[in-house]
């Protein structure tokens, strides 16, 4: 059963379109099962229907045409209750509803299970057979695997516009798919899906670029090529192999001619689709029917064919991308979007990102909030090689995207959009003066950063210098861990750019959805494994070159602060503080003179909360890291966008440990810090500023924003605020409460910038 449910699978997911995955589930479900019919129901697009979409043993002519309510006959019955309902007689059963279109009134055996995605209720997958007997375990749950595998597909063709009977556009306007927030802003465009080369799963659909004829020339010439190649391999080999294993380049040879790979593709080609989605959906076609095969032999052509097919893709995408191909906003999406493919594209042009996999501290979204470009991460419901050309919306705020957006919509974003130009112009001036509170408090606001680039912006935006410098991202895009000396360099260029204004480098942080490539970490929960300061700890040689590196950066300097990520205890805390003092030893004995420098601790777990007073006794500050302390106080992994509803920095729980961390520090008369997300939205800013917090560190792109709020209240009106939010139970009323406070001083414009 394991080994036909691996091959369904496969098929489905090689499928060019949702009803040919439908087709291969009831036909091979029938097949395996030995039973008499398979049948796949789906929600109607007004979502009060059930509609027979796939069938295999009931009248093919009734595929489209049969409908029923919610609730109505047994698989209205199985979508109501969302789980599985196995009958030995259903003719018997008081819901049971005839179709004689159907003509399954010879039928008593059924099985439906529920077809769930998210929650939503999108189908239903029936199994039928004509003797009276109740399906085994092991039937119900093949068929609710199926269902589930189904569940995404089918989720993707609802947002194309392949479910109903008006295919090929979105069934309605305005259709929203949720992800994680990546870099804040709201932006208006054209997708253009990235993919990577020679990968015939992410080619997009997409119209012939110029002409059929030279989509057709194009495709031609690939082949040709590839002919050449496999001629030359073969000479060259000549000699090498026996003349049996050379005959496998004459196979090539022949598959590059044959009427199923060249003859199909031209015939999609001509039906409307560019050269490399006609290659991709050939090869998949193909190499389907060799998967079927029983023969372990037969079944290794698929792996030839897949090789001949990104052989051809190859040469199909051997020219660049030239800026035209960019459309003057282009919404850039992709699978999982890289550095690479971003730097693709003109910046000019370049109005929005999306990625289907990645998080907010993915590289690619890194390199977005220094850009100031919005993007949305980790929208897994994605339809990816069916949106190029789509309009598109997205708001990086809230991490959504619209398809289709309405005239209203579009006007609505566009207005954001508006409203956000003149607001970031009107603030320029305004971020190089000191954030001073109304009643004399002033309360630096620093910036984030973890690349050289973002070193100028960081200057010219008015930062008071560096509050966390996230020194892994130099890690994580090299292929090895640096030396001391490129280290050095790294860290040298930022503290000398904002002498005498205070950098603070933080010690390398990877674990948890921050990885190195060459240093994996493989864990169940990696989240609360190996990460962070317990890594460096365990590896004295890497953390020794880093401190090592940060002190020798820092001769003739007097701006580094080191700061410590996840600590938990205050054991981990004095192993860093020896393995310091005894890097600084080192390069004392190498006649260095450097001074020991400030260090923090980054409370960022809820055991580093309670322990806030004593940690802080025996250290010069703390710095809240705001993103993974709520995370780990609510138990929401904030890179996972089906629980992104329940992460909120404004959570009652999340206040109090911030309070308690303040008053920790304060006790032990040292200062504390809050960088992450947290410290750039506004209405939070106002009760850290009524917290007594000393300083906020914030992405570039906020940096503005929150010194206006800085200097429109003052710190005995966000006290009150604080105050009055600490009676409160829920986060929408602290939210509500914080939004009217700012729009009473005119920051209005700024509400958007919070999560409603």
């Amino acid at each position: 059963m394991l080994d036909i449910l691996r091959r369904i699978v496969q098929e489905v997911s090689t499928a060019e379109d949702l009803h040919q995955a439908l087709d291969i589930i009831v036909h091979r479900v029938k097949q395996a099962l030995g039973i008499d019919v398979c049948s796949v129901y789906l929600m109607a697009p007004d979502r009060q229907h059930l509609m027979l979409m796939a069938t295999e043993g009931l009248n093919p002519d009734s595929v489209g045409h049969v409908r029923l309510a919610l609730g109505e006959g047994l698989v209205g019955l199985v979508a109501e209750r969302a789980e599985p309902v196995n009958l030995d007689n259903a003719t018997d059963h008081p819901l049971f509803r005839y179709f004689p279109e159907t003509g399954e009134e010879r039928y008593h055996a059924f099985l439906g299970v529920p077809i769930v995605h998210h929650r939503r209720m999108l189908g239903v997958l029936v199994a039928q057979q004509h003797e009276r007997r109740r399906f085994d375990d092991e039937h119900v749950a093949l068929l609710i695997t199926l269902a589930a595998q189904l569940a995404g597909a089918i989720s993707h063709a609802e947002l194309i516009g392949e479910v109903g009977p008006r295919r090929g556009t979105p069934r309605q306007a305005n259709l929203q798919i949720m992800g994680i927030p990546g870099a804040s802003g709201v932006a208006i465009g054209t997708a253009v899906v990235a993919y990577a080369a020679a990968a015939l799963d992410s080619v997009p659909d997409r119209e012939p670029v110029v002409s059929v004829e030279e989509e057709i020339h194009a495709f031609r010439e690939a082949v040709q090529r590839v002919r050449e190649e496999m001629e030359s391999i073969k000479l060259r080999m000549n000699g090498v192999l026996s003349s049996e294993e050379l005959l496998l380049f004459d196979a090539y040879v022949m598959m590059l001619g044959s009427d199923s790979l060249v003859l199909r593709t031209i015939e999609r080609i001509e039906a409307g689709s560019w050269a490399q989605a006609a290659l991709r959906d050939t090869i998949r076609e193909s190499t389907r029917a060799f998967d079927d095969m029983d023969d372990p032999y037969l079944r290794e052509r698929a792996t030839d064919l897949r090789d001949i097919g990104r052989r051809i893709l190859t040469h199909l995408q051997s020219g660049q991308r030239k800026t035209e191909d960019f459309p003057e906003r282009t919404i850039l999406i992709g699978e999982d979007l890289t550095a690479t493919q971003l730097a693709e594209v003109p910046v000019e042009r370049l109005a929005g990102l999306v990625s289907a996999r990645g998080t907010g501290s993915s590289h690619v979204a890194i390199l977005a909030r220094a850009m100031g470009i919005p993007a949305v991460m980790g929208v897994s419901d994605l339809p990816v090689g069916r949106m190029d050309g789509m309009e598109v919306v997205i708001d990086g705020y809230r991490g959504q995207i619209f398809l289709q957006p309405s005239r209203e919509l579009r006007e609505e974003f566009q207005r954001l959009v508006d409203e956000e130009r003149e607001l970031a112009e009107g603030l320029r001036n305004l971020a190089l003066e000191p954030a001073t509170t109304q009643d004399g408090v002033v309360i630096p606001v620093y910036a984030n950063s973890g690349l050289l680039a973002d070193i100028n912006p960081s200057k010219q935006s008015g930062a008071d210098g560096i509050g966390l410098y996230r020194t892994e991202v130099p890690f994580m895009i090299r292929d090895r861990f640096p030396g001391e000396e490129e280290q050095v360099e790294i860290y040298r260029q930022i503290l000398s750019s904002f002498d005498p204004r205070p950098v603070t480098l933080r010690t390398l942080d990877v674990g948890g959805d921050k990885a190195l490539p060459y240093f994996p970490v493989h864990e169940d929960n990696p989240f609360l494994g190996w990460r962070g300061i317990r890594i460096t700890l365990d590896h004295p040689e890497i953390f020794l070159t880093q401190l090592r590196a940060m002190l020798r950066a820092s001769q003739g300097l007097s701006n580094l602060q080191i700061l410590f990520p996840m600590i938990s205890s205050l054991d981990e805390l004095k192993g860093a503080l020896r393995l310091l003092q005894r890097a600084r030893d080192e390069l004392l004995d190498e006649h260095y003179v450097i001074p020991m420098p400030k260090v923090g601790v980054m409370v960022e777990v809820p055991s580093a909360v309670y322990l806030a007073e004593a940690l802080a006794r025996r250290v010069d500050f703390l710095s809240v890291g705001s993103n993974d302390l709520v995370q780990y106080l609510l138990a929401v992994d904030r890179n996972n966008a089906r629980v992104a509803d329940l992460y909120n920095a404004l959570h009652p729980a999340v206040l109090r440990a911030l309070k308690q961390v303040s008053e920790g520090a304060k006790k032990a008369g040292k200062p504390v810090s809050i960088c992450g997300e947290m410290a750039a939205d506004p209405a939070a800013a106002i009760l850290l500023i009524g917290m007594g917090i000393d300083s906020l560190s914030v992405n570039v792109a906020s940096l503005a924003r929150v010194k206006w709020v800085i200097r429109s209240f003052s710190q005995a009106r966000a006290r009150e605020l604080l105050n009055q939010c600490m009676e409160m139970e829920e986060p929408a009323a602290i939210r509500a409460l914080l939004n009217n406070a700012l729009m009473q001083v005119g920051l209005g414009g700024l509400v958007r910038a919070g999560k409603t």
